[in-house]
């Protein structure tokens, strides 16, 4: 695909401080393209062009961010704000970009040529499903291709980029250095607000993606020059759908110990996509850290298991499994990767198994040294129980198919 920012040609036109009007100028086989993106606007083309130079940069950023920086972006209509949302196809960057664009909100959603679980969507289909959006497509690891992303201004900049497995590689590249690619183009270009979709398990840092999340945190929190909302949400009701299937054959509900070293208060990702959209809104949110949960209790593995089984109107069927069978699992893979460093990942991945099985997803107590389910907030209508009927009762499952986030 293509995209849109002017190739350096000393030529540049401006009109409005809303708008740049950009004219590539083609250098015979001295082409100044460095790369190719496309930038569109429903479902046409705007332009075609490649990275500027840094003067040519400089002076979009000057004119281009004036309407952004010169007067706080909350005091105008939402048809009047401008936001990019980066991982808008993923999980939940879907239902973020749908939710701006209810509210009346400029949106503009970067993504992949290829995006969706295993790559299945083209830029046709994800043009559909995100109507009334504008669309970037390209690479969030390549800081020249987000960096052509900003060919408009924009007051607020949305990251809803996250690791798709959760391995060490992945998660340093997605987790902070595209996300930091996303940063520093949003500062570059003078954007008001970053929102950031974080999670609450960075709370107690063991995984590696965890370790990757805080450290763009910190590098958001220490930038000075743009505010933030760090989004820290809990369990997604599809992160607790994965044993519904099993249920539903009537075999037994697996769990870790005694089912009950664990809880969350989970988020339906349509509720989580309203408290990100409040975050664009609400001055009560700037430059702050906001864990997340949705209405209702706190459920341990126990709880589902037992729920589930209610709702077919049968006897619990919960297995246990030991934790040191997954103890005895990590050991082992971290004994081959001295030999076979390609399976580094299989050991991080039985790490976060065991993690999810015995941590909860709640504000964590650094004094008491605890999870408190009364001090994790609560947002939203959405409740687990009304999810898991529809699941079992109403083939509710349909768009909750897990993909390359199946570990988790």
């Amino acid at each position: 695909m293509s995209q849109g920012l002017p190739v350096c040609s000393g030529i540049q036109l401006k009109t409005t401080p809303h708008k740049c009007l950009h004219l590539s100028v083609a250098l015979g086989k001295r082409s100044l393209v460095s790369h190719r993106a496309f930038l569109v606007r429903g479902n046409k083309r705007v332009c075609q062009q490649a990275s500027p130079c840094p003067a040519a940069r400089a002076t979009a950023s000057t004119v281009c961010s004036t309407a952004a920086s010169s007067k706080d972006y909350r005091d105008r209509k939402p048809e009047d704000v401008h936001i990019l949302v980066a991982g808008a196809t993923g999980y939940i960057g879907k239902y973020v970009v749908k939710e701006l664009i209810s509210r009346g909100y400029q949106v503009t959603a970067f993504a992949r040529d290829k995006s969706g679980v295993g790559g299945k969507s083209d830029q046709n289909s994800t043009q559909q499903e995100l109507d009334g959006a504008s669309f970037y497509f390209g690479n969030v690891t390549e800081q020249s291709s987000v960096d052509a992303a900003f060919s408009k201004p924009y007051d607020v900049v949305i990251s809803c980029l996250a690791s798709r497995t959760g391995g060490k590689k992945d998660s340093w590249d997605i987790d902070y250095q595209a996300t930091l690619n996303l940063l520093n183009a949003a500062r570059q270009n003078r954007a008001a607000h970053f929102v950031l979709l974080s999670a609450i398990c960075v709370q107690k840092p063991l995984l590696e993606f965890q370790h990757a999340k805080l450290k763009f945190e910190a590098a958001l929190q220490a930038a000075g020059d743009i505010t933030y909302s760090i989004v820290r949400p809990t369990a997604f009701f599809k992160s607790l759908a994965g044993q519904v299937g099993i249920v539903k054959k009537g075999l037994p509900y697996i769990m870790f110990g005694d089912g009950r070293s664990a809880a969350c208060k989970p988020i339906s990702e349509a509720d989580l996509a309203s408290f990100m959209a409040e975050c664009v809104s609400d001055r009560s949110k700037i430059d702050q850290v906001l864990p997340i949960g949705g209405p209702g209790r706190a459920w341990s593995a126990r709880d589902q298991g037992e729920y589930l089984f209610k709702l077919l109107g049968k006897q619990p069927r919960l297995l246990p499994v030991p934790i040191s069978i997954m103890d005895g699992s990590i050991a082992f893979t971290d004994f081959l990767v001295r030999f076979f460093p390609a399976l580094e990942d299989g050991a991080e991945f039985s790490r976060i198994g065991k993690y999810y099985g015995t941590e909860s997803m709640l504000v964590w107590d650094s004094q008491k040294k605890q999870y408190d389910a009364d001090a994790t907030p609560s947002f939203g209508k959405d409740t687990l129980e009304e999810f898991f009927r529809k699941a079992m009762l109403e083939d509710g499952m349909k768009g909750q198919d897990l993909g390359d986030a199946a570990i988790f």
